[in-house]
């Protein structure tokens, strides 16, 4: 049946050395898990193939049994190109320990950089990561010390700065489907996204390199209907079944995720009143009807639940880097989905289109902030999470709004009647005098005028040209006690300082 192999057999194609692309999203989305699985079994068996190079632009895995944890075995990975780490920590763990060379670039950067590779261009000129720690001015991307390779580089064009980020050629893909038939060409009816895998063969095999594909199911050859075709054979070496694929880690198969059926909306719980709810609440006072929005993973994921829950979901154009339109994001381990969406496009292009600032608003996630208006939302101690997709977004929406709690690790709040008590203060700051990393240029913002805002529990800041500006604050919150008090620096206090809406704090 000449494509169709068995796992074993296209392994061992992989060679020591090489460099591997890698399909998928967290929580399993598109992910070939059988093939790293086995990839991982092989190493284990045989200590072949030894130090590989893993390219990919999304965090994948679910923290537990699927991603690239099944190659975090010392000796398998020598570098590990990833555009988010937080699905991975067997893998992160590796890079902590100074085992692997740990380098984190933004997620839309790979994806855009498969089609550069693919049409043999030198690489992928953006002003994305400008002023963040990709800037080899501040840390180039290197997430250890082991990372020692400059993998961008600041270019001068017209008198304007750009970052230069040289093409990584690619020696074997390992991507995923639904369907293939005996010619290799590959559906996607059950995947819930589609993500970058037409791009990432291309760039194989222009490359010299191979591609592997896992799938569901075989169909005969010319049974796929042409336009059903999300990659083509020509672009696919060797096919190898999966029947377990599951659609992502937490169910086998929801039609409402692939864009099969309309589900009804009542199957999504209401978040329950706590912080995050009051966050979400207060941010979704920035949306206004029409708006093309991106939540980020975490915190801001909440903002959609509200949306839901009062009934103007559909006013608004929710979309997700992994290339979803419209719909309800979904949250957690399976962020990178959404219930119900309207359209699911290539990555690279939703990336493409928010480069250039097509997103009227964006909502991300905090871990630090600091009096420059910085954020971190990639790496704190020995939290290795990375960038993912948030530079791209942050630096290029018309508008970004930072989500998230006022302190963490054992923070807990009374929330009810209109008012909020803080309960137990959390004993680490996030508010900070220096971010530990900065994932979230202010300086880079302020530069271009974009409007910034920063929403916690009991607290919203905005980013102004005299600084950090405190604009708002919770009923029931005193302002020295419960804010001032568990910051490292004292900020602008807005001379209309605002009380947030009681309704926020109501069931």
């Amino acid at each position: 049946m000449g494509k169709i192999v068995n796992a074993e057999e296209a392994l061992e194609k992989i060679q020591d050395g090489q460099t591997i692309a890698i399909l998928g999203s967290g929580g399993g989305i598109c992910e070939p898990t059988f093939l790293l699985k086995e990839l991982g079994k092989k190493y284990i068996e045989t200590h072949t193939p030894k130090n590989l190079t893993l390219l990919h632009a999304n965090g994948i895995g679910d923290k537990e049994s699927f991603g690239t944890d099944a190659l975090a075995h010392e000796g398998l990975v020598k570098r590990d190109i990833a555009g988010h780490w937080a699905m991975a920590p067997a893998m992160a763990e590796l890079a902590l320990q100074e085992k692997i060379e740990a380098y984190n670039l933004p997620q839309g950067v790979i994806s855009q950089m498969y089609q550069s590779i693919a049409a043999h261009k030198p690489g992928v000129i953006t002003k994305t990561g400008l002023n963040t720690f990709i800037d080899p001015r501040l840390e180039g991307g290197k997430m250890n010390n082991s990372a020692k390779e400059d993998l961008v580089k600041v270019l001068e064009l017209e008198g304007e700065e750009w970052l230069f980020f040289p093409n990584i050629g690619i020696d074997a893909a390992l991507i995923r489907g639904t369907t293939a038939d005996e010619n290799g060409n590959i559906s996607y009816d059950e995947e819930a996204a589609i993500l970058e895998g037409i791009s990432i063969a291309q760039a194989a095999k222009n490359s010299g390199g191979i591609v592997i594909a896992q799938v569901k199911n075989i169909a005969k050859a010319g049974t796929i209907k042409a336009k059903d075709v999300v990659i083509p054979g020509i672009y696919v070496d060797y096919v190898v079944v999966d029947p377990d694929q599951a659609q992502t880690c937490e169910r086998m198969y929801d039609p409402a995720l692939a864009g099969n059926i309309k589900a009804p909306m009542e199957r999504i719980a209401p978040l329950e009143l706590n912080p995050r709810k009051v966050v979400a609440r207060r941010a979704a006072q920035e949306l206004k009807k029409g708006m093309v929005i991106n939540l980020g993973v975490g915190m801001p994921s909440g903002i959609a639940a509200v949306a839901a829950e009062d009934g103007y979901l559909d006013d608004l154009n929710f979309t997700v880097e992994q290339g979803i339109i419209g719909g309800m994001p979904m949250g957690g381990i399976i962020f990178g989905v959404s219930y119900n969406p309207d359209a699911m496009i290539d990555q690279t292009l939703q990336f493409n289109f928010y480069d250039g600032g097509g997103l009227d608003i964006a909502f991300l996630g905090m871990a630090q902030m600091d009096a420059e208006g910085n954020v971190n939302s990639s790496k704190t101690g020995r939290m290795l999470s990375g960038c993912g997709g948030a530079i791209n977004i942050s630096q290029n929406a018309k508008k970004v709004v930072f989500c998230g709690t006022f302190t963490a690790k054992g923070f807990r709040a009374g929330i009810g009647r209109g008012r909020i008590t803080i309960d137990q203060e959390g004993s680490i700051r996030k508010i900070v005098n220096h971010v530990d990393q900065i994932t979230f240029s202010g300086a880079y913002a302020r530069k271009i005028g974009q409007p910034v805002l920063y929403i916690t529990e009991r607290a919203v800041f905005e980013l102004r040209e005299e600084g950090l500006v405190l604009t708002e604050i919770a009923p029931g919150i005193d302002l020295e006690r419960d804010i001032l008090n568990h910051m490292e620096f004292r900020p602008v206090i807005a001379p209309d300082l605002k009380q947030m809406d009681e309704a926020f704090f109501r069931d």
